[in-house]
């Protein structure tokens, strides 16, 4: 089992055919976690199709977590007495006491006053002791092969979240237990139930779309269901484990997390199992939407329909913006974090690092401060909450999908952000960097957006001596722009952007769309502006330029940037400051510019979107579990 395996985005295909189910040697071991609440009927037959599995019994472990409001008795284990063969009495219901469990099995209880199958879960996952965890539903009926098949995908690669497949069939109160166990027994569960009379999971449907979600991309995630899913114990913890509030809807949460932290989703057919009787969001799927999508707002900030307010935030942002106030002005850093705070994306978080730590208190000459700048700063967003002071920050921002490094002094005009970020989502890049300034000492200034889920799965393949950003660019990704052209502009030129109206598009005039902060004690007047990254010419932007004056002439640029090409080979014109260095031209297709009509067009393009989005929200599939 290794993590260096590199998987694109999450076409797992990179890792080829896993062994067919008895031909292969397993040595991982793996916890079953089974939360059960009013399941005295159904869960006997989900332990007892676990008793007759293919994989190696002693490599399996079944916690059972009793979520009931009193403790259940434990399922007691079999009588080891033969059969003494058929009988020709009538045959009665067999005690589901006597029927077979799994050789180790455990049953144990949620933390006092912890309810819900989060909690249940947490508190199996937190007793279990394989490297791998399995999540079922306790009604579940298994087929033989159902552990191996999941099982055999995790000694592929670490970091592999497994799907089985279900189908729903009639209850308990349509088909007896009996029969269920006698299939069990006999190793025919397959024969129960005609295929075309059974119901296939909602998520059915996504994995057709999408090749078995090889190329779902970045909303693989979303199709993950807790009746049946597998996971490494050690990556379960590294994305926190399940969240304990959530008492609906906790699985498609962890999925997000999960993919945040670096996970690959493998949905996998021969870990077939019938799901006795139908599920909750099958019978009362609008109030399990209505339930579900508040929850879900809040904490998972790539569902973007579910985020449609124009201004407030939410608790988990959607980009965490880092700005390093260490040696720039307060007028700098203001600049900055002023733009990002009034451009359209509303839920971002700012961090602005620096070394707080040695302001002190006391007496001191308040405007020869030697620190001065640094207290500014903290006073001026001293009541902002989406402003906050770090020495230092994380490696990355899980569970933020997204973190933009931007430079103090240089001003993202109102789009900027969200363009920047619907471009990375669009071409599926992990890393956009902008470039925007050389200066002297031929270092590049540049503003950085980082996806979290790419960070996290190169950190996770990565091998001594390899780095992250060639692991990025290969897995997801990478590219190198022109800063200006997505309206990142110094803080005077958006100044006098500003003061012109804000009107000019970043492609076509070099101007940001949208207004640059004011100073202490005056309006914000910036108009509206236009969308960066709007097409245009990049030889016109004027990165050519440095603001220390030096021109962009071939060879100055591109020999001390070393910038790799995306992998789509795309570049700029011939000639050009973006064809020199080999970058990639963003909406290049897009109609932009006075010379176009370019703003009415964007405004009907506008409507037509939210029109279409509003009919793909009616007939969009529930996230939730089954």
């Amino acid at each position: 089992m290794t993590g260096g395996v590199r998987i694109p985005l999450n076409d797992y295909g990179v890792l080829g055919q896993p062994p067919a189910p008895g031909e292969w040697t397993p040595t991982l071991t793996v916890s079953v976690v089974i939360p059960a609440h009013r399941a005295e009927h159904t869960l006997p037959l989900t332990l007892a199709s676990l008793a007759r599995q293919t994989y190696p019994a002693h490599l399996t472990e079944v916690v059972v977590v009793d979520d009931g409001e009193r403790p259940a008795p434990p399922p007691s284990v079999p009588s080891a007495e033969p059969s003494t063969g058929p009988s020709t009495a009538p045959r009665a219901e067999p005690s589901p006491d006597a029927w077979p469990v799994p050789e180790r099995l455990r049953v144990v209880r949620p933390r006092d006053g912890a309810w819900g199958r989060a909690s249940a879960c947490a508190a199996g996952a937190e007793a279990a002791e394989g490297q791998v965890i399995l999540y079922l539903d306790a009604d579940l009926v298994l087929f033989p092969e159902h552990v191996e098949a999941q099982m055999r995908w995790h000694h592929l690669a670490d970091h592999l979240v497994v799907l089985g497949h279900l189908r729903f069939v009639p209850g308990l109160d349509e088909i007896p237990a009996s029969e269920v166990l006698a299939a069990v027994e006999a190793g025919t569960v397959d024969k129960l139930f005609a295929e075309e009379d059974t119901t296939p999971q909602w998520t059915e449907g996504r994995w057709d779309q999408t090749d078995d979600l090889r190329a779902a991309g970045f909303t693989a995630f979303s199709v993950m269901v807790g009746a049946t899913a597998s996971l490494p114990a050690a990556l379960l913890r590294a994305a926190g484990g399940l969240d304990a509030s959530l008492v609906l809807g906790e699985d498609t949460e962890l999925g997000y997390r999960l993919a945040q932290a670096g996970a690959v989703f493998v949905p996998d057919r021969r870990a077939r199992c019938w799901h006795l009787g139908r599920s909750t969001v099958m019978r009362r799927e609008p109030e399990v939407k209505r339930h579900n999508w508040p929850y879900l707002a809040e904490r998972v900030p790539v569902f973007r329909w579910l985020r449609r307010h124009p201004h407030r935030t939410y608790l988990v942002p959607y980009v965490e913006v880092v700005v390093a106030a260490e040696d720039a002005s307060f007028e700098e850093v203001r600049a900055t974090v002023d733009g990002v705070l009034a451009g359209r994306l509303p839920d971002v978080r700012v961090t602005v690092t620096g070394p707080w730590g040695r302001l002190r208190g006391g007496r001191r000459d308040p405007l020869g401060d030697p620190s001065l700048d640094l207290r500014l700063m903290l006073a001026c967003y001293e009541g902002e909450p989406r402003v906050r002071f770090r020495e230092t920050v994380p490696d990355d921002c899980f569970p933020v999908p997204f973190r933009f490094h931007c430079p103090p002094g240089w001003v993202p005009s109102r789009g900027t952000i969200g363009a920047v970020v619907k471009h990375a989502d669009r071409q599926r890049l992990g890393i956009v960097s902008l470039a925007l300034d050389e200066r002297e000492d031929g270092e590049v200034v540049h503003a950085r957006l980082e996806r979290t889920a790419a960070v996290t799965r190169a950190r996770l393949c990565a091998r001594p001596g390899d780095d992250l950003d060639d692991l990025i660019h290969e897995m997801f990704g990478t590219v190198w722009d022109a800063g200006d052209k997505w309206g990142l502009l110094p803080a005077e030129s958006a100044a006098s952007a500003g003061s012109a109206g804000g009107t000019g598009g970043a492609g076509s005039t070099g101007k940001a769309g949208g207004a640059a902060p004011p100073g202490p004690g005056r309006a914000w007047t910036g108009g509206s502006g236009t969308s960066p990254g709007a097409g245009g010419s990049s030889g016109r932007s004027g990165l050519g330029r440095s603001r220390s004056g030096r021109s962009g002439s071939e060879g100055s640029w591109a020999g001390r940037l070393g910038l790799r090409r995306s992998g789509s080979g795309r570049s700029g014109s011939e000639g050009s400051w973006a064809g020199r260095l080999g970058l990639r031209r963003s909406g290049s297709s897009r109609l932009g510019g006075r010379r176009f009509g370019a703003r009415p067009l964007r405004r009907t393009a506008r409507l037509l979107r939210r029109r279409l989005r509003a009919l793909v929200r009616k007939d969009r599939p529930c996230p939730a579990s089954v």
